[in-house]
């Protein structure tokens, strides 16, 4: 089910045509951003933004050693006969 905010580009348009619609975007957006933003960064938000990044990789490495197993199996291929711990007594 599509959703309106779901955009499908249509088969019959050329994929060079959606590039072009990026760069044209892009140059845009940088055409109307200021050269200098004369913002101050104080150590706060530099602990905040080290914060951010442990945590995203902190992240993906629980994910990785969550469907470890299953991303083995996937590519090694079921066992044929079931471990002794699987059998119910």
């Amino acid at each position: 089910m599509m959703f309106k905010s779901q955009h499908k580009a249509p088969s019959n348009v050329h994929p060079a045509l959606h590039r072009q619609g990026f760069f044209r975007a892009m140059l845009v957006f940088f055409l109307l951003s200021p050269l200098s933003a004369w913002a101050y960064l104080d150590p706060t938000t530099g602990s905040m933004l080290i914060s951010a990044i442990v945590g995203l990789i902190a992240s993906v490495a629980l994910a990785v050693k969550t469907y470890w197993y299953r991303l083995k199996s996937l590519f090694k291929g079921k066992p044929d006969k079931p471990d002794a711990d699987d059998e119910i007594a």
